[in-house]
């Protein structure tokens, strides 16, 4: 009985383990692909419907379909925001904390709040006597669950809780220039248009307004006085526009840098040549790595060419001719090591069948790291005299090993 419970117990991290890599979007397995589309599309289906419900018409002649997709999405929402709290001891960062405070912590997070109030409205309609079809601001916040799958927005929002100091600065900039642009424009038209500028509040609109170069023209100035001031502020509102915009720019493509920093940093690691290394060393490493861009259908390495260097799959799908059948490798795959460690011709023909994006690591370059890193030179060397003293087929040079 002891060994049953033993068992069960020990079944369970790996189980969750499975379940984190379905739902974890880093992950290359096929499952996660499939997993993440699905829930791509159930959340594009979902929002189309929400809007297209705000129709009277369409609500009234499709009221049972729109509330199936409803009930659905909410269903499989659940699920996901459970096994996403259940799996959290599995996320890197939350991994040494007890279950229960990384599971708490887990559903603290911006992403985790949205994924729960998406899915409020419904069981809040459950509670009380409110129509959860009437909460219709809530229901398209399940916009932002894109978030979670695209590295961009992501990215994106990444760029501004990393920069909110200085665009908390911009608004404060912004609402001085708006406060004195309305009290020179009092000062200038409230004799003339009393109704539209005899207060600072109401000359506060038209300084929103002209400092955001929108200009309705519902309040214009007719003064030369009042002219000359509205050509300032509009002036003054391009640099206003600019500055934030120029921050967030910034800051994006450093965030977009730093992701593919990192991602090919963890593919570069997972490789069998470089997994001793520490990180300085691989970043080393990573100096040494070009990008290619292949198209679908063009061929990346031929069979008996020399092997002057391996590839390590970027974005994009690759397939390598081996028998009995080819193999196909997506990204965080590696090919063509083997090659170049025991000096022979390439072995095998690789494709791409869809545009694939490669890092390149020359012959060159690869003997230019060894010769400054003894640890992996010594590892190279170990993996070179193996695979010699194997038999040739024993190793395709198109596995992703």
């Amino acid at each position: 009985m002891a060994r049953e419970t033993l068992t069960d117990e020990a079944r369970k991290p790996a189980l969750r383990r499975r379940v984190f890599e379905a739902l974890d979007q880093s992950s290359t397995e096929s499952v996660s692909r499939i997993v993440d589309l699905t829930l791509i599309g159930l959340v594009v289906v979902n929002v189309m419907a929400t809007i297209l419900e705000s129709v009277p018409r369409l609500s009234e002649r499709y009221d049972a379909l729109f509330s199936a997709v409803e009930i659905v999405s909410v269903a499989i929402f659940t699920l996901e925001y459970m096994a996403r709290c259940w799996t959290a001891p599995e996320h890197a960062l939350l991994g040494r904390l007890p279950p229960w405070r990384a599971r708490i912590a887990f559903a603290l997070r911006p992403s985790s709040l949205v994924d729960l109030v998406s899915i409020a409205p419904i069981y809040l309609s459950l509670l009380t006597e409110a129509d959860f079809r009437s909460l219709l601001v809530l229901r398209l916040l399940r916009f932002f669950k894109l978030a979670r799958y695209s590295p961009g927005l992501a990215s994106l929002l990444d760029a501004l809780a990393a920069e909110r100091r200085a665009l908390m600065a911009c608004g404060v900039i912004l609402f001085g220039t708006v406060l004195v642009a309305a009290s020179a424009m009092r000062f200038a038209e409230q004799d003339m248009q009393p109704e539209k500028f005899g207060t600072i509040p109401d000359a506060m609109y038209w300084a929103f307004v002209t400092l955001a170069t929108v200009g309705y023209g519902d309040v214009v100035p007719v003064t030369p006085l009042g002219k000359l001031i509205a050509s300032l502020t509009a002036v003054v509102g391009i640099g206003m526009l600019a500055l934030p915009v120029g921050i967030l720019a910034s800051t994006f493509a450093d965030e977009i840098r730093r992701r593919d920093f990192v991602v090919t940093m963890t593919m570069v690691a997972k490789v069998p040549l470089f997994v001793d290394l520490d990180a300085g060393e691989v970043a080393g490493i990573m100096r040494y790595l070009n990008a290619r861009t292949y198209e679908p259908g063009q061929t990346i390495v031929r069979k008996g060419d020399p092997a002057d260097a391996m590839f390590f799959v970027n974005s994009g799908n690759v397939e390598v001719e081996v028998e009995p059948q080819p193999v196909q490798l997506g990204a965080g795959d590696v090919f063509g090591e083997m090659g170049l460690l025991a000096g022979r011709p390439r072995n095998a023909t690789v494709n791409a069948i869809s545009q694939a994006r490669l890092l390149v690591l020359e012959a060159r370059d690869l003997k230019h790291i060894m010769a400054h890193t003894p640890r992996m030179a010594e590892r190279i060397q170990a993996i070179a005299e193996e695979r010699q003293a194997s038999a040739p087929d024993d190793a395709e040079d198109g596995d992703a090993s």
